[in-house]
């Protein structure tokens, strides 16, 4: 091999410096790479939570305000007999009402 020429040694020279400047950066870049993606990521996770939230919501109030089906009415009129007998079978066990004379006769008048 021949020597190298003072010329060709700074080029050469650079060269290596940047390589190793390269090299020495890698790791470092491939970790702000990762954190970036990371952060990407939680970015996009909570505005799909945030959207998924905001769909639940959409769909209380619409539920809220749609009028009422046939099969709405049919499940309302079913369960208010059903409250109507336990109704009935609460008033049967109660104690007879006293008429209202007697419980005026039982008062004293105010003088």
């Amino acid at each position: 091999m021949s020597p190298r020429r003072p010329s060709q040694q700074v080029p050469d020279a650079v060269r290596d410096a940047v390589e190793r400047t390269i090299q020495a950066t890698v790791g470092s870049a491939q970790l702000t790479r990762e954190r970036a993606q990371e952060a990407v990521d939680e970015v996009v996770r909570g505005a799909g939570a945030g959207a998924e939230s905001l769909r639940e919501k959409l769909l209380e109030a619409i539920e809220e305000r749609r009028p009422a089906t046939q099969e709405d009415m049919k499940a309302i009129r079913k369960e208010l007999r059903a409250i109507s007998r336990r109704l009935d079978a609460i008033e049967q066990r109660l104690p007879a009402k006293r008429s209202g004379s007697t419980a005026s006769r039982s008062r004293k008048p105010k003088s």
